[in-house]
């Protein structure tokens, strides 16, 4: 077990990175959407390709901390975001879809939305309407920006 409880590592390089979300923005590019919604801070980077991958150029985020070092633990909304019609044709995305509760305050917050991931654990992947690779619950994802 590593140092920080997970059995595994998966380290991303931004080579691998930006590969993955251009497949993923593959996934996503028959819908048109209104905009683009980060969670951050995972988000930010995903959210700069995919916007100029599907030529979106209404940018917003949402601030929900919830990591303290490399454990999960109570959700806080730092900064929210009002969108019209539940946020029914914009695109929501995060790095990562670990245990799903980042994703469920989504959900409450705008249900209308599409939400996307690059990653997906096995607990929160049910909850994505789109990602692109699973990765197992023992693994610790190291992203580029780390």
């Amino acid at each position: 077990m590593s140092e920080h409880g997970y059995h595994q590592e998966m380290h991303i390089s931004w080579a691998d990175f930006h590969a993955d979300t251009k497949a993923l923005a593959e996934k996503l590019k028959a819908q048109p959407w209104k905009g683009l919604l980060a969670i951050t801070r995972g988000g930010l980077a995903p959210a700069a390709v995919l916007s100029r991958e599907l030529d979106i150029v209404h940018v917003e985020t949402v601030c929900i901390a919830s990591y303290d070092g490399k454990a999960q633990g109570e959700l806080n909304l730092l900064k929210g975001v009002e969108l019209e019609n539940e946020g029914e044709g914009w695109l929501v995305i995060d790095d990562l879809v670990d245990t799903g509760k980042t994703i469920r305050m989504i959900r409450e917050l705008l249900p209308k939305a599409h939400v996307a991931a690059i990653y997906a654990k096995p607990a929160g992947k049910d909850l994505a309407d789109t990602y692109l690779t699973d990765v197992s619950q023992d693994t610790w994802v190291f992203f580029p920006w780390e």
